[in-house]
């Protein structure tokens, strides 16, 4: 199986278990616990669609997009994902668990609001759609008060945010 965005898109491509299984292993494999299958064809493309396969201990630093364009639709197609969005300060203000068979599968983030997601269960794997094109996060956008991505802290950030998705059970 290829990288998406290594061809242009000639005929329909059709997602099956298959590949969610060959994405979750590319995410088991990988240092960072997560892995993208891109269906836009370069990280200048106005529109970016893509999988997003990603292990419980994967950490996204807490961040937002401070483009007006840059509002983001996720919707989970396997396993279990917590979204969570943060005041300012980093106060939570709200959390929610997203799964295809659950009460809540998709959710549309709006710019400029802090958030990151959470895998609560191997092999989760959740569809992406923003507004291209790739623009890496500012400093702006990074959450000055959550550990970075690779801290020696993010570990512990993490569990402390697993624990509010165990507390709701």
């Amino acid at each position: 199986m290829g990288v998406a965005n290594e061809k242009k898109l000639t005929k329909a491509e059709f997602i099956t278990r298959e590949t969610l299984d060959w994405i979750s292993g590319q995410a088991k494999q990988s240092s960072r616990l997560r892995k993208n299958y891109n269906f836009h064809t370069s990280d200048g493309d106005v529109c970016h669609r893509l999988l997003n396969a990603m292990e419980p201990d994967s950490y996204i630093q807490p961040h937002r997009h401070l483009d007006s364009n840059k509002d983001e639709t996720l919707v989970v197609i396997r396993g279990k994902m917590g979204v969570i969005m943060f005041n300012s300060d980093g106060a939570v203000a709200e959390r929610v668990s997203l799964e295809p068979t659950g009460n809540i599968m998709m959710v549309n983030l709006p710019h400029g609001k802090f958030h990151t997601m959470i895998s609560l269960e191997e092999g989760s794997v959740f569809f992406e759609a923003k507004a291209g094109p790739f623009v890496p996060l500012t400093r702006d956008e990074r959450a000055p008060w959550a550990p970075e991505e690779g801290a020696e802290s993010s570990s512990a950030y993490l569990a402390s945010l697993k624990q509010l998705f165990e507390l709701s059970r």
